[in-house]
């Protein structure tokens, strides 16, 4: 039997094309994605703002990693929810004054489907903040992020 071994480093492209001052439009492997701003603020509202896509990245990264902790572990899980909620510092983006944390605090309430115990919720919950590399970025830069979870049976 032939083992594969996986890359630990590897390399990541996205291209981008700034259409208006507003919108962008990314070409990740082969998917497009549009940032955009909303139409109050000069954009046309055809994608979320990039600071909500850092926010979305932060739950799309919840959910995987949350997921490959629950299956290392044969832990079974279904639906999975998070609802994100935040106040960002607009005065960096106004250029008023440089903040250093735009985003303080991040509060995540997390729904999961799962047959875990107890126990391994507490491990899942710790190896999370742990093996996300969003959580790990906006945390290092001084957010503080708080998990609500509620747990239901599979």
């Amino acid at each position: 039997m032939v083992t594969i071994k996986q890359k630990t480093k590897v390399p990541m492209k996205i291209s981008a094309v700034g259409q208006t001052h507003a919108r962008s439009v990314l070409k990740v492997r082969d998917v497009t994605e549009v940032i955009d701003e909303p139409i109050e603020r000069g954009g046309t509202n055809m994608g979320a703002t990039p600071t909500a896509t850092m926010m979305t990245s932060l739950i799309g990264c919840t959910n995987v990693i949350t997921q490959r902790i629950a299956h290392h572990m044969g832990v079974k899980t279904g639906l999975m929810e998070v609802e994100l909620n935040c106040i960002m510092d607009r005065r960096g983006v106004w250029l008023q004054e440089e903040i250093d944390v735009p985003f303080e605090d991040v509060v995540m309430d997390i729904t999961l489907e799962t047959d875990a115990t107890a126990e391994q919720m507490e491990q899942i919950k710790t190896d999370l903040s742990k093996f996300c590399p969003i959580e790990k970025v906006i945390g290092g830069a001084g957010t503080k992020i708080t998990k609500n979870w509620t747990v239901k049976p599979l």
